[in-house]
């Protein structure tokens, strides 16, 4: 599944579903289900990791990927539970996490996600990194609760805690909670394929990763589970080595930046080389997040 979401990484957030399918064979691609705890369960395929609630009351998907992969992750949701999808959580808008909105709410699941993820998807976006104009979501697709800084669902014998964590990813990204099952799913503030992509055009913030990193290290034990936005099921000790290596890239560009020295400079150091193997061959490369932490040093995004 690694090369099958480096992949999507690389084409997130097309124009259209048109363009989606231009990018993927969408035929091609398998949902691969794995069973976190007890009535959680985390769905990859193509696009942003899924988890699932499943219990008695019925069934949460967190994110959805994208519109011609219902159907499957449909099937594979009925693999585990005949009980329907009664509510989708998007942990922020882009396409990649957000692309089945439209055909899960008209099979009857109520969307909810942050006041900025609904104000986002309603006008249309502006990809900055890839140039890339995003239209305006049809309603359908839009969430019809939406939340400025936390809820909570009683369902499935947990109480899931949806939190706005402030600007990293996006502007609206939120972290979702199983306090009882001891999983947290985290969309794209935490990522085991890739470095950061700090979408700056959608309010995004260098900075704001290691704040969410230090969020969610603070509500966790290490025997929780902790679903990224793209890459395999991890724990604290991986979300702690993702949040140490983002704060020591940004203490080496600010010593550099404080010291006068251009972007391209540091690029040039090569001050992210022993990471680099790890998370800098897929979506962002080493030069991008030194520029991402060059930005926020400067105050510049």
């Amino acid at each position: 599944m690694r090369t099958a979401s480096v992949i999507v990484l690389l084409g997130m957030s097309l124009v259209t579903r048109a363009a989606y399918g231009q990018a993927r064979d969408f035929d091609k691609v398998s949902i691969k289900t794995t069973k976190v705890a007890d009535g959680v369960y985390m769905l990859e395929g193509a696009g942003g990791n899924i988890g699932l609630s499943v219990g008695e009351d019925g069934v949460v998907v967190i994110d959805d990927q994208f519109g011609e992969l219902t159907p499957k992750i449909q099937a594979a949701i009925s693999a585990i539970t005949p009980k329907p999808v009664k509510f989708v959580l998007n942990t922020h808008w882009h396409g990649d996490h957000v692309g089945g909105n439209e055909n899960l709410a008209t099979a009857g699941a109520v969307i909810v996600a942050h006041d900025n993820v609904r104000k986002r998807m309603s006008v249309g976006q502006f990809m900055e990194l890839m140039k890339t104009q995003v239209p305006p979501a049809p309603p359908k697709a839009l969430p019809i609760v939406t939340f400025a800084s936390d809820v909570t669902l009683h369902l499935n014998g947990d109480d899931l805690h949806v939190v706005y964590m402030g600007p990293a990813h996006t502007d609206g990204d939120a972290v979702v909670v199983f306090p009882k099952a001891k999983v947290v799913h985290m969309g794209d503030c935490f990522m085991t394929i890739s470095y950061p992509f700090v979408d700056l055009g959608s309010g995004g913030s260098f900075d704001g990763y290691i704040t969410v990193a230090d969020k969610v290290l603070g509500m966790v034990d290490s025997s929780f589970k902790i679903i990224p936005g793209h890459g395999a099921l991890s724990g604290k000790a991986d979300l702690k080595g993702w949040r140490d290596m983002l704060a020591t890239i940004r203490a080496r560009v600010k010593k550099q930046a404080d010291a006068g020295k251009t972007l391209e400079a540091i690029q040039k150091q090569k001050i992210t080389a022993e990471w680099d193997e790890k998370w800098g061959k897929a979506f962002i490369k080493p030069d991008q997040v030194i520029e991402f932490a060059f930005k926020a040093v400067k105050g510049t995004h």
